[in-house]
């Protein structure tokens, strides 16, 4: 791997000695880390000014489960501040670049573990996924990148986003080594209360599995206005591919797709208002200097916050206090809560129909960057076909499909029922293209 990290992709670069392999079943294996979840002795920034010279005093599970079977760490990657953004753009420590055109987003928030899996720096890279951190750079970065079901991976070590959204997740140009991974790190962890105690399969003997009879469902929801030609006949022909494969098309609705974007924002918001709540200069993150020499508990909470947080961060944190307070609550955070029900219900009835759904990953291939800086509103857009999955609960996967007539990675969603994860990697392998990643340059 190249020193010079010219797509920004890593925050810290290790040598191979810091975190060597201890032997295991992953000793082949080289890991790339977003840096929102904790590696003992290393960093942990989450993009973010306020924890610039913040060092995790322990390593999160998903990443000590790695490292037990072997797995080297090669280190921390850039992301989109505390996990909020969809371009990659919102890290205090500057863009990341997408490897197909530098000129263009990698995605987010994961950005940097998505090139970091595109330019073959690691074997695997863990990212996370709120609302489709872990698919849409995928989808951009023309990767595999998968988002398990909530609770299916521990979320001790993770700094906390949206507590009943984020997910670990992963990123590779491999199914099997993603499939590899996921049988390490899934699995009931008793310092995360959400982690469920399910059996974990052996993902990766679903590769060779026959998928003829399976019902795959087409939600005509997500095949609206808003989606480029390119990616909609990428898409067509991998449903297509699957028909070949033996599989029935069918048909179904998803009725309350469209209040998906605003449930998610009023949602995860109010969650992130609590969450990073923490970060104050006192608790934890830097301490602003007051220019008197001494300050009111109510100044070092503010100067710390303004000169430690960026302006997407603030943003969110404002929002969600908004839609949690006492004069809104029942008109937004209630409502909210009351329609993310009724999302999860659409997934269930689909599902009664049919195994999996497919969808576009995003509707358009990567965006220039400052594109929709200005516009938060066309930011959000992004996700639109991404945040149900997180809503519901359900795993979800991006696979590449091709690129489209700029050179540019197009990529296809599958959407299962929970801990089904085993449906998405018997699907993936039928659509999967293989991708000229010779093309791209070196990190």
């Amino acid at each position: 791997m190249n020193q010079n990290n010219n797509f920004n992709a890593f925050l810290d670069i290790f040598e191979a000695d810091r975190y060597p392999s201890n032997g295991g079943a992953l000793t082949d294996m080289t890991i790339a880390v977003k840096d929102v979840l904790a590696l003992k002795g290393a960093r942990l920034t989450c993009g973010s000014k306020i924890l610039e010279n913040f060092e995790s005093l322990y390593t999160a599970t998903s990443v000590q489960r790695l490292m037990n079977a072997g797995a080297r760490m090669v280190g921390k990657t850039n992301m989109d501040e505390f996990a909020m953004g969809s371009s990659n753009e919102n890290s205090a420590y500057g863009p990341v670049k997408n490897p197909w055109d530098e000129t263009r987003v990698p995605g987010g928030s994961s950005g940097g573990s998505a090139v970091a899996a595109a330019i073959g720096a690691c074997d695997v890279a863990l990212g996370t996924d709120t609302g489709g951190s872990i698919r849409q750079p995928a989808a951009f970065c023309g990767v595999i990148g998968l988002k398990p079901t909530y609770g299916r991976i521990s979320r001790y070590g993770l700094t906390a986003f949206a507590s009943s959204f984020d997910t670990v997740g992963i990123f590779s140009r491999s199914l099997e080594n993603t499939a590899r991974a996921l049988e390490v790190m899934a699995g009931f962890d008793e310092m995360d209360s959400t982690s469920a105690r399910v059996p974990v399969p052996k993902y990766s003997d679903a590769l060779v599995r026959d998928v003829s009879g399976l019902a795959i469902g087409i939600p005509h929801e997500y095949f609206g206005d808003g989606i480029e030609s390119e990616v909609r006949k990428a898409v067509e022909e991998a449903k297509i591919k699957l028909q070949n494969a033996g599989c029935t098309i069918v048909d179904v609705s998803l009725p309350h797709s469209k209040y998906c974007v605003a449930v998610y924002y009023i949602l995860t918001t109010a969650e992130a208002s609590s969450n990073l709540a923490r970060f104050d200069g006192i608790r934890y993150g830097r301490r602003a200097k007051s220019e008197r020499g001494t300050a009111t508990l109510e100044e070092t909470y503010r100067r710390s916050r303004t000169e430690g947080l960026g302006r997407e961060v603030k943003r969110r944190i404002m929002l969600g206090t908004y839609v949690l307070s006492a004069g809104y609550y029942d008109a937004y955070y209630s409502r909210a809560q009351k329609v993310r029900w009724l999302i999860a219900e659409d997934f269930d009835h689909a599902f009664e129909r049919c195994d999996a759904l497919l969808t576009p990953t995003t509707p358009t291939t990567a965006f220039k960057l400052g594109e929709k800086v200005s516009d938060p509103l066309a930011m959000y857009l992004n996700d639109i076909f991404t945040v149900s999955a997180n809503i519901a609960g359900v795993p979800a996967i991006s696979i590449p499909v091709g690129l489209d007539s700029r050179g540019l990675p197009i990529g296809a969603q599958l959407i299962t029922r929970s801990f089904d994860e085993e449906t998405l990697f018997a699907l993936s392998k039928e659509i999967l293209v293989t991708m000229p990643y010779g093309r791209i340059g070196q990190c």
